[in-house]
């Protein structure tokens, strides 16, 4: 003899049946993934691996190179030049490889490029300070792991005025505009410019009459002489 639990039997209808069948279907289906809320032009931002770790459910995250390959050169961004500060800020975006840091390359002539402190990885934006009014660099950012650092286009030539490279990349062609005149500068040298030749009219104009003397003067001394 078997016994159950049920203690009264219920007989079940098409209806009810398709709609308990619904609802298994519907437990048994699974969250769809996101993609992770990662920029990798984004100052301060995190890499996607620890976005991962961090949220409630599994995001997605873009393909990245392996670790033991040196990274893909980033790509350089925006260059806000400020001429009367001499400085420029620069942006810039992370390859879709492995970084551990960053630094950044300016070359002014010919010679060795001047290279900056490293640059933890999330780490998108950097200050570029003592530029020159009206000359010419060639600035750079490199992306650097365990494997190595990341290729630079370009690094071989002698100086800016012969970098050819492509302005879509890792480094870019920089020229500082001469350092803007203000408004009361400008003043100021014109009111100085008309000083100067109203003196020089006045010296002129008296050494001229010191030495050839005054012609109405003379004609009225030699009227009386005349006359006598």
């Amino acid at each position: 003899m078997t016994t159950s639990l049920v203690s009264q039997a219920q007989i079940l209808i098409p209806e009810d049946y398709q709609e308990g069948e619904e609802d298994d279907v519907a437990v048994a289906t699974p969250a769809l993934a996101v993609r992770c809320d990662y920029d990798r032009c984004r100052h301060l931002q995190v890499s996607c691996q620890e976005l991962q770790k961090a949220g409630p459910v599994a995001c997605l995250c873009p393909g990245l190179s392996r670790e033991d390959q040196q990274p893909e050169p980033p790509r350089l961004g925006e260059v806000q030049i400020v001429a009367e500060e001499g400085y420029a800020v620069v942006h810039w975006c992370a390859p879709f490889s492995p970084v551990s840091h960053y630094w950044l390359l300016l070359w002014e002539s010919n010679g060795a490029p001047q290279k900056s402190a490293p640059l933890n990885a999330t780490v998108r934006r950097a200050e570029l300070k003592g530029l020159k009014p009206g000359v010419a660099y060639v600035l750079c950012v490199v992306a650097a792991n365990d494997a190595g650092e990341s290729h630079v286009p370009g690094a071989d030539v002698e100086g800016p005025e012969n970098w050819t490279g492509p302005s879509f990349g890792p480094c870019r062609k920089l020229t500082m505009p001469p350092k803007p005149v203000t408004l009361v500068h400008a003043a100021v040298g014109v009111g100085t410019a008309l000083a100067l030749l109203c003196c020089a009219a006045l010296v002129w104009h008296f050494f001229l009459r010191e030495r050839w003397g005054c012609p109405r003067r003379r004609q009225g001394i030699a009227q009386p002489s005349e006359a006598l």
